[in-house]
């Protein structure tokens, strides 16, 4: 996770990532393979790896809305689908809902999202799971909100399963 995430004065963005952290810069992955800062000169659509909601994650309507909209984010070739698919989920939840926060939330996170401004739409939906959570009748996990794989599981190449010796045959 980045240690230092601020814009300084001249629009730049420093990014503070460990060994074998990613991060997601106009749609491309990349992977560090040491600790590394990186300064972001000009304008990016960048989104951390910690962010990052996995498809098999999105079990909630926020959730999928989550992930419509990191999908305009970090697959910018698949913008215009995940807008409309993002545009009928936010339809879908409000027909729903009566509860004013989650109206609110996606009455601001729509905004961002027509103004361009993904990731500050992303931590506005963020901010609802717990809500959400409550209106559903969930208890939300021990980790933090959003609760998302461990870098480490990220992307990671699985491993072939042990093998286990067969036990000794009574056959000689």
């Amino acid at each position: 996770m980045p240690r230092d995430n601020s814009r300084a004065p001249g629009g730049t963005m420093h990014l503070s990532l460990k060994a074998g952290e990613r991060v997601y810069i106009n749609g491309a992955v990349v992977r560090v393979d040491r600790k590394v800062s990186l300064e972001l000169m000009n304008d990016a659509t960048f989104l951390l790896e910690g962010h990052v909601l996995q498809a098999e994650q999105a079990t909630t309507p926020l959730r999928q809305l989550y992930f419509a909209a990191q999908t305009m984010l970090i697959v910018p070739v698949q913008a215009s689908p995940a807008r409309t698919l993002y545009g009928r989920i936010e339809d879908g939840i409000l027909a729903v809902t009566t509860e004013p926060a989650i109206r609110d939330g996606l009455k601001a996170a729509h905004a961002l999202v027509e103004g361009g401004r993904i990731f500050e739409a992303l931590k506005v939906i963020r901010g609802l799971y717990a809500v959400e959570a409550t209106l559903l009748g969930e208890a939300l996990p021990d980790a933090p909100v959003p609760a998302l794989l461990p870098a480490a599981r990220l992307g990671a190449r699985r491993r072939p399963a042990l093998r286990r010796a067969a036990p000794p045959s009574d056959k000689a």
